[in-house]
């Protein structure tokens, strides 16, 4: 049996800030884009050669809006994996992005986590 994920529900407030961020300050691209309804859209974006996604969800109600940057509570809601940290570390806070710490090295790697632009925790990560 063969399975893997393909797609992570991702809460926004808007499609297009959060398909701008996504593709200009983290480099995902943007995979999909269909309109699917009055203010509905199926949008993915995706880490390069990632074969899963994050599906960007507008926030429809006060129980979605709640959950923007509020996806893990306050824990690291998704891990970045890169082949190149420091690559990325610096293209990443050079375009603004918040790292809560400085990078350090674990015995799985190199870690830093960063917030996205709506408050969720991430870890950007080169395993060892």
């Amino acid at each position: 049996m063969t399975q893997h994920l393909s797609a992570i529900t991702f809460f926004v407030d808007d499609y297009d800030s959060a398909i701008a961020y996504f593709t200009s300050v983290l480099n995902f691209t943007l995979t999909e884009d269909k309109v699917t309804g009055d203010d509905a859209r199926f949008v993915l974006v995706t880490p390069p050669n990632s074969p899963a996604s994050l599906l960007l969800t507008q926030a429809k109600n006060q129980v979605e809006s709640a959950l923007i940057g509020n996806q893990a509570a306050d824990n690291v809601f998704l891990i970045l994996n890169t082949n190149d940290f420091w690559r990325d570390f610096n293209d990443m806070r050079n375009k603004g992005v918040l790292f809560l710490e400085t990078p350090r090295e674990e015995v799985y790697g190199t870690v830093a986590i960063f917030k996205d632009k709506f408050g969720n925790k991430w870890d950007l990560i080169q395993t060892a």
